[in-house]
């Protein structure tokens, strides 16, 4: 059994438009392949990368509330497109109530809204993005938002906490039962959302900095945060958060995940493969698509990673958020 926190595939399926879907597609996941993999609940992030419409308006002057509203529109247009992919084979789902009821008949799809900017400094959007079935809220992506700053290579960008705003939608989100996902943001975002959200946060895609040098991954003093506030890092299977330099197989997913265990523990590793948010290609000794996963497990035992762990890291941890955080 698999959560996975993150994938980009509804996105990707919006430039090919009805041509191509959840049950056939040229991208890596698709749902015989989710089947494979044995995938419970699958977050599926309805990504907008406001900088295309900024390209658009060629206003010259950052991101407008024009760029945004325009953003906003999108996100609706992609929760709208992942709904219609509901079948006798998969369900969207919106809280843990409805993924127990569907067991292993379906395949549970949560939808989740990546570049929280969307808002637009309004946060009664929160409440229409949850009534349309939203649960988790990736607060940045690379661009400054309404929320806070993108993480960086510029140690003052990343110093940058929450901006007022940020801070009520942490609040509000709290409220709602939605999940707050610091991945992409700041540091200085990071630690202002460990401290002012009343519950458990994730980072649904990112791994360790300590061994892939990326402010995408999480310093240590991060994974101990985040494991003392309840909450979870998703193994990211983009070659370039795993290692800076060389090949890379399934053995560096797993040295990511023993060193997040030895760091933070067991409790605080969950899984968040990015699949179809970037290139992967024909790589020996790597993996392709969701149903290539064993491959991963194969390498965690190999690492030293017990089957009790492995199964924390494939769905019991995801899922221990997922009860502390959603009603119902």
């Amino acid at each position: 059994m698999l959560i996975d926190m993150h994938c980009d595939t509804i996105s990707e399926l919006q430039y090919r438009g009805d041509e191509e879907n959840l049950v056939h597609n040229t991208l890596c996941v698709n749902l015989e392949r989710m089947r494979q993999a044995e995938i419970w609940i699958q977050y599926f992030a309805c990504f907008v990368n406001v900088g295309k419409y900024e390209r658009e308006l060629q206003s010259g002057q950052g991101t407008t509330g024009a760029a945004w509203e325009m953003a906003w529109q999108e996100a609706l247009h992609l929760i709208k497109r992942l709904w219609r992919e509901e079948s006798d084979r998969i369900q969207i789902i919106g809280s843990c109530s409805e993924a127990e009821e569907i067991g292993s008949q379906k395949i549970a799809a949560f939808p989740t809204v990546e570049e929280g900017g969307v808002l637009n400094g309004r946060v009664e959007r929160l409440e229409e993005l949850y009534q349309k079935g939203v649960r988790l809220l990736t607060l940045t992506w690379n661009y400054e938002n309404c929320i806070g700053y993108p993480n960086s290579r510029s140690v003052k960008f990343m110093r940058q906490g929450l901006k007022p705003f940020g801070f009520e939608v942490v609040e509000r989100m709290n409220e709602l039962g939605m999940i707050i996902d610091v991945s992409h943001l700041s540091d200085g975002g990071f630690w202002d959302c460990i401290q002012k959200s009343k519950v458990p946060i994730v980072a649904s895609h990112s791994n360790t900095r300590a061994l892939c040098d990326h402010p995408r991954n999480l310093s240590d003093e991060m994974l101990r945060a985040l494991a003392e506030k309840g909450g979870v890092a998703g193994l990211n299977f983009y070659p370039a958060f795993l290692k800076e330099k060389g090949r890379v197989t399934t053995a560096d997913i797993a040295r990511h995940a023993k060193y997040m265990i030895e760091t933070a523990g067991e409790d605080v590793v969950a899984i968040g493969t990015d699949f179809d948010g970037f290139e992967i290609g024909i790589k020996k000794g790597y993996i392709s698509h969701p149903g290539e996963t064993e491959l991963v497990w194969e390498s965690c035992k190999k690492a030293g990673i017990t089957e009790r762990q492995l199964d924390k890291i494939r769905w019991q941890n995801a899922w221990r958020v997922m009860k502390d955080i959603l009603y119902l």
